[in-house]
């Protein structure tokens, strides 16, 4: 129960943008019983991050599975973003990348482990799909998968001030089809 309060509102404010008492008020509970299980914000931070990595692990998992090949599954990792800026959120780690200086060090190095999981399996998806024939682009995949996480993180914070999903749609199938074209049977 804390873990989802915390992360609501980190997914919609920033970590610096709620406090224990916030959590607490959400809850019913005492800060001090949020304390008890998290002495320090910076624990809850970390634990946010290591929750939400290990559950963005287990969707990409799912869309491993998927039949039909590369470009379906990078339309379906770009489906997570959506369906979270759906809910009125935004990627735990997109927004704590945005306040990454003013966070506790502890936090830092599991922000970059989480994108960093994100480009192994995206280079993985985009290699795959080259191989196979059916995705072209330029550069070495690990590049584009960078390109294309940084595409998806700023569409979704754009797509905030623009429109929200609707805006986010149009604008990560258009990062899907310029830096990784399906082509043709």
């Amino acid at each position: 129960m804390i873990l989802d309060a915390a992360e609501r509102r980190a997914q919609v404010l920033g970590f610096n943008g709620f406090s224990y008492a916030d959590v607490a008020g959400e809850l019913g509970v005492t800060a001090a019983s949020i304390h008890y299980h998290f002495p320090a914000k910076t624990d809850l931070g970390v634990r946010l991050i290591e929750r939400y990595t290990q559950r963005f692990l287990a969707a990409l998992a799912q869309i491993e599975r998927h039949p039909d090949g590369a470009w379906a599954r990078l339309q379906d990792y770009a489906g997570i973003y959506e369906r979270v800026l759906a809910e009125g959120r935004l990627c735990l780690c997109g927004i704590l990348a945005a306040e990454y200086e003013t966070l506790p060090e502890r936090m830092r190095g599991p922000i970059g482990a989480f994108f960093g999981a994100n480009e192994d399996w995206l280079t993985a998806q985009l290699s795959e799909g080259r191989q196979a024939g059916v995705l072209a682009f330029e550069g070495e995949p690990r590049g584009v998968a960078a390109a294309l996480t940084g595409a998806l993180e700023g569409a979704m914070l754009v797509a905030r001030a623009r429109g929200g999903a609707e805006a986010f749609v149009s604008t990560s199938a258009l990062a899907l089809r310029s830096l990784c074209q399906p082509l043709s049977p």
